[in-house]
């Protein structure tokens, strides 16, 4: 084992401790002996399944899985429990113009989308990265042989929820206004299906649709756009904690192990071009969130909320997905409670335990 420095060594201990009471949902049966080839495998999704990945390679699953990166030297050498593993592989390359390994692949898992805020600040580019990345990676799978390939969507696609719809279901019609720039990220991952859905017609390559919405874990970004992330770095290193805002906005969170056992199940068991919402279903105001986070994490602190709240009613932003079709097909749910979540994820920066 390599030898690891204590704060990474304390978030491998967090990531099984997180599996360990939830790991019984996960019918790992259709993973046996499965070669997977996985777009996007260093970043905060990466991190879950690689780490679902190992447990299960761990109890003799026998899955061998090659991870294309940008830069795997750096990822490595960030992480470098990951080295010398018999069971994976890294490739170089970027998702829209990477070359193809000679190899064959049973399952691909097509989690490559650029999330930061400089990303956004540049929406062609989004665009670009999700449409010619998915095209680039369905082309690849056509070549290896793959069967079944895992298209990690978003509730983006929706569009604005509107404010009367408590939980937005798969069967909706809402979608992004296409006039605007800031819809790219959603329109992308639109195109992303409608791409899935042709080359499973022209291919027979069966296109796993995960919906995915909004998470929280070891592995968040506490410095990006994600309020969650953004209040427990607050709560651990700032003065205060911050909502930028009125904080009226309501959101939910799927802890990262809950979120492996579910893209890892239905990548085995999901029914093609049958779109499965990702996420947690128990709606929390942003406001009640950083408060939420206070009282984990440091009483002490205080909330600043940027603006007055007004009353609004029903007419509060919402992204909350309804996780029915999961929940009553397979039995997923969100397991980890949004307490234990915050805590784990604090506690993986080896600050509070």
């Amino acid at each position: 084992m390599t030898n690891l420095d204590p704060i990474s060594q304390k978030k491998i201990e967090i990531i099984e401790a997180s599996f360990a009471p939830i790991w019984l949902h996960l019918d790992a049966a259709p993973l046996a002996n499965k070669h997977i080839f996985v777009t996007g495998g260093t970043g905060f999704f990466g991190l879950w399944l690689l780490s679902a990945l190992a447990r299960l390679n761990r109890q003799g699953a026998g899955i061998h899985v090659t991870v294309l990166s940008r830069n795997p030297a750096v990822f490595l050498a960030a992480q470098p429990h990951w080295r010398d593993q018999p069971w994976l592989s890294f490739i170089p390359g970027n998702v829209r113009d990477f070359k193809f390994p000679a190899k064959r692949f049973d399952w691909l898992i097509h989690a490559a989308t650029d999330t930061a805020i400089a990303a956004h600040a540049n929406p062609l580019a989004i665009f670009d990265d999700i449409s010619i990345g998915t095209r680039r990676a369905l082309d690849f799978a056509v070549k290896a042989g793959v069967k079944r390939v895992l298209l990690t969507s978003s509730g983006a696609v929706y569009g604005p929820q509107p404010p009367t719809v408590e939980h937005v279901n798969e069967d909706v019609r809402f979608a992004c206004p296409p006039e605007m720039p800031a819809s790219a990220y959603g329109e992308g991952k639109r195109v992303m299906e409608l791409l899935g859905a042709l080359y499973y017609r022209e291919h027979g390559i069966e296109p796993i649709i995960a919906r995915c919405f909004a998470f929280v874990g070891p592995g968040l970004p506490l410095d990006g756009h994600f309020a969650i992330g953004n209040f427990i770095r607050d709560a651990l290193y700032a003065d205060a904690i911050h909502v930028n805002g009125d904080g009226t906005p309501l959101r939910s969170y799927l802890y990262g192990a809950d979120l492996a056992i579910w893209l890892l199940h239905l990548l085995g068991m999901g029914k093609p071009c049958y779109p499965y919402n990702v996420g947690s279903d128990q709606a929390i105001g942003i406001r009640e969130l950083a408060f939420l986070v206070q009282r984990v994490l440091s009483p002490e602190k205080e909330v600043c909320i940027q603006k007055q709240e007004a009353p609004v009613g029903d007419l509060r932003q919402r992204y909350v997905p309804s996780i029915n079709r999961a929940k009553e097909g397979f039995g997923l749910d969100a397991w980890t409670s949004l307490e234990h979540a915050i805590k784990w994820t604090a506690a993986a920066c080896g600050v509070r335990s």
